[in-house]
């Protein structure tokens, strides 16, 4: 089969397109014949070294986090799934390989994709869907009637963070591009700040959590908004020592990481906040409660209009990295 690996961590990586075998589902994994794999900034992350602390893999490595496809073969200990079912999943952060025609992954890992969806559509929601869902429910414990902001919210996060949130009873504000702003208020967002037109941290309330998609430039604004008791949970910024004890990392990480994130956590602590940072991992069972909520609200996430081929692997890769994507990108199977 064709795969597109990894051979080195490069800060100008390139994949390279190659025939290796089909693997063999283990006994509790499925085997997947790959329709639509989705390209993210995660694979930039991976084919940089930049998180080779939290997760290195030995080289070479078949790249992709995302997809959705039709299952082909089941491992002896598989029940919940069978041949010719279609699903869709985050694959487990240490056995990626969404970049080949199949793959083997845990049956843990995998859902069925939403009715409502087809498998293009459907490629682009585990990974957005599962860090919108952890990082509520599980890095900032959520409830009801709070208040969360999200600079950058207008893009492929959003669109599945805002339905979460408000399903989560949350008031939720975003800003975004003007292109942006209609399908968030469709998806019930309460405020929404075009970046062009109005800085959000100076009409802003008080926030509980501000959700970075941004990265370090937007960070003094983000904490302008927090509430002092409130947090900051940001997918670009990186780990500091909460992330390494959670995750319970070794004393050496856990030292690297202190120190890596200790102008973060200095920064959030003097407006009486507190720094969170996410690193989605796979969860089934948290990908069907997904799967309810796009059924049910008909959630159809943007895709990008140009079409890839695995041939196509680095120039979508660069799409992501400099271009301004219409939506989640995808490779084509």
């Amino acid at each position: 089969m064709q795969a597109a690996q990894l051979n080195k961590y490069d800060k100008n990586f390139k994949l390279e397109v190659k025939d290796i075998p089909v693997p063999t589902p283990a006994a509790n994994e499925v085997l997947v014949q790959v329709k639509f794999a989705a390209v993210n900034p995660l694979e930039l992350l991976i084919g940089t070294g930049s998180v080779k602390l939290i997760q290195d893999y030995p080289m070479p490595v078949t790249m992709g986090n995302e997809l959705s496809g039709v299952v082909t073969a089941v491992g002896a200990n598989v029940t919940d799934f069978k041949v010719g079912d279609a699903v869709y999943s985050r694959l487990p952060l240490g056995k990626i390989g969404a970049f080949a025609e199949f793959v083997a992954v845990d049956q843990q890992a995998v859902a069925l994709k939403p009715e409502n969806l087809d498998f293009a559509h459907s490629a682009a929601v585990p990974l957005t869907g599962l860090t919108a869902y952890q990082g509520l429910h599980e890095e900032l414990h959520a409830q009801s009637g709070d208040r969360v902001m999200i600079p950058g919210g207008s893009g492929s996060f959003g669109q599945m963070a805002i339905p979460i949130a408000r399903e989560m009873g949350l008031n939720v504000s975003v800003s975004g591009n003007a292109r942006g702003k209609a399908a968030a208020l469709a998806n019930g967002v309460d405020q929404y700040f075009d970046y062009r037109q109005k800085n959000y941290w100076e009409e802003l309330a008080p926030v509980d959590y501000v959700i970075d998609t941004i990265g370090p430039k937007e960070l003094d604004h983000e904490l302008k908004v927090l509430k002092s008791g409130g947090k900051l949970l940001s997918l670009r910024m990186g780990p500091n020592r909460y992330f390494a004890q959670s995750h319970h990392l070794s004393w050496l990480k856990t030292t690297l990481f202190s120190l890596a994130g200790a102008r973060l956590d200095r920064q959030t602590k003097a407006v009486g906040a507190q720094y969170r940072f996410i690193f989605v991992r796979s969860d089934g069972a948290q990908l069907r409660k997904i799967t309810e909520l796009v059924e049910r609200e008909n959630i159809v996430p943007a895709i990008d209009p140009i079409e890839f081929k695995l041939a196509d692997i680095n120039q979508a890769l660069e799409l992501v990295a400099t271009g301004h994507p219409k939506g989640k990108v995808l490779i084509r199977f």
